[in-house]
């Protein structure tokens, strides 16, 4: 294959996948509407089943489902047939996927699931098979043909398979009012979840407090940011309320002006009215104001005191950025 070949051959992969998934706004009808709501009034769990690379669009569906607030569980068709059916409860809904609904694994794990009288949804590519007929609720993700260029490899069908299963995890999740509390419950780990739970204390906590008093020395300036290391330090008043902040930048600037500063003050060279965040606010936010201010470090309140300092590079370092 030469180079425009191999292009074609991809935006030919591409272009059928994304016409199977826009036919499927098709199949979104009353039986996908009476799949949520059977759902959502269950009393019992969602379990999830497939055979061959269903069965991996499958647990990729549980692990969605179990992310959006609605607990499910995965049983391969063949181990279920084999023993695990045993996890199968009274009120458990049953979603099978399978693109023919014809597989034998399939045929006999339908059978036993009606017997039992579990409510059995059939996620499937094939509205003529023993699945689909067996099943008291469908849901159609019937594709024209594989990008497989035999038309054999399961492609365009499981992307068919999971996007359905992305659009009933969204539709419960909203149904339910699962928003982003509920989520960070659930993904604490990692940048995701460092955005959704990590405060501004959790990280200036870790910091040192950079503090001097308005009429301290030029002197004892550079020694409170050397010392504190964090490139700035608060200049304070009273009750350890915040009256400015001097940064590098400050410091800079008034080599810049005075010839002798030996007789300057630390209010004399500090920003006035520094940008501050809420010890209880969201890390995220506290790098929103500094990307909208152009500043690397906010000043720390907490109830209307001086708290500490947070800094860009601390977001950096916990993978905020």
């Amino acid at each position: 294959m030469n180079n425009n070949n191999i292009i074609s051959t991809a935006l030919r992969t591409i272009e059928l996948e994304a016409d199977a998934i826009k036919k499927l706004k098709d199949f979104v009808d009353d039986g996908f509407v009476k799949a949520i709501e059977t759902i959502v009034i269950s009393k019992g769990r969602l379990v999830i089943s497939g055979i061959g690379k269903s069965a991996i669009i499958a647990q990729k569906i549980v692990s969605t489902f179990n992310s959006t607030g609605t607990p499910a569980l995965f049983m391969h068709a063949a181990d279920a047939i084999h023993g695990d059916l045993g996890m199968v409860q009274k009120e458990d809904v049953i979603i099978i996927v399978s693109k023919s609904g014809d597989s034998p694994e399939i045929k006999i794990l339908v059978t036993l699931i009606k017997n039992f009288g579990n409510t059995l949804i059939a996620i499937v590519g094939n509205i003529a098979s023993f699945l689909a007929k067996q099943s008291d609720i469908i849901l159609n993700t019937t594709v024209d043909q594989e990008a497989c260029p035999n038309n054999l490899a399961p492609t365009t069908s499981t992307t068919a398979q999971m996007v359905m299963g992305d659009a009933l995890a969204i539709c419960l999740m909203e149904m339910k009012g699962f928003g982003t509390a509920d989520f960070a419950k659930f993904h604490p780990g990692g940048m995701l979840g460092k955005k959704l739970y990590l405060r501004v204390t959790d990280l200036s906590s870790q910091n040192e407090r950079p503090a001097v008093l308005s009429n301290a020395t030029i002197s004892e300036v550079i020694v409170e940011m050397t010392r504190k290391r964090l490139g700035t330090t608060a200049v304070i008043e009273g009750d350890n309320m915040v009256a400015g902040i001097i940064t590098d930048g400050d410091l800079r600037r008034m080599l810049e002006k005075a010839s002798d500063f030996s007789q300057l003050q630390a209010k004399d060279i500090m920003s006035k009215n520094p940008a501050t965040v809420g010890a209880d606010i969201l890390a995220v936010n506290a790098l929103e104001t500094m990307k909208t201010k152009n500043i690397s470090q906010l000043i720390v309140i907490e109830n209307g005191r001086y708290a500490g300092i947070i800094h860009l590079h601390d977001l950096i370092r916990e993978g905020i950025i």
